[in-house]
């Protein structure tokens, strides 16, 4: 499915002085329960590679938002059942207008590509979902929520 390059977690993998490796994770979350599991995986993976000693750093700046997953990794997520998230508006580097009321746009189903969707719950299967319903083909699906 979908890897940690696709989603832009992955900041810099690196070879140091002793011959091991460094790997640089920024975490989608900054409480992510899942974080302490990918760093495990990702050092199984490659000491299974032949890779060694290896280090997994989590680094925080800068900070990741969905703007980092790639086009790829949007298509991946489309094609498990998830809704990626749509485009973060450029904010020009002032500040995040808030907007009270408003209503949020239509995320579209990724099954049947329907507009005509409802979020369920703001809260999905992990923090960074949300679960929704399309009313064309009634399906649930979870979406990334834009960060």
């Amino acid at each position: 499915m979908v890897t940690l390059g696709d989603l832009g977690m992955v900041r810099g993998v690196e070879c140091d002085a002793a011959g091991g490796v460094v790997v640089r994770l920024a975490p989608t979350y900054a409480g992510c329960p899942a974080l302490a599991e990918i760093r495990a995986d990702v050092a199984a993976a490659l000491a299974a590679a032949g890779f060694g000693p290896v280090r997994v750093v989590t680094v925080w700046s800068p900070p990741w938002t969905t703007e980092w997953i790639s086009a790829a990794g949007r298509r991946k997520l489309a094609d498990a059942g998830i809704a990626p998230p749509g485009p973060v508006p450029a904010r020009g580097g002032g500040p995040v207008p808030l907007v009270l009321g408003a209503r949020r746009p239509a995320v579209a189903c990724p099954r049947c590509g329907g507009r005509e969707t409802e979020e369920v719950s703001r809260c999905g299967a992990s923090l960074c979902t949300a679960l929704w319903r399309c009313r064309v083909c009634r399906e649930p699906f979870e979406h990334l929520r834009e960060v």
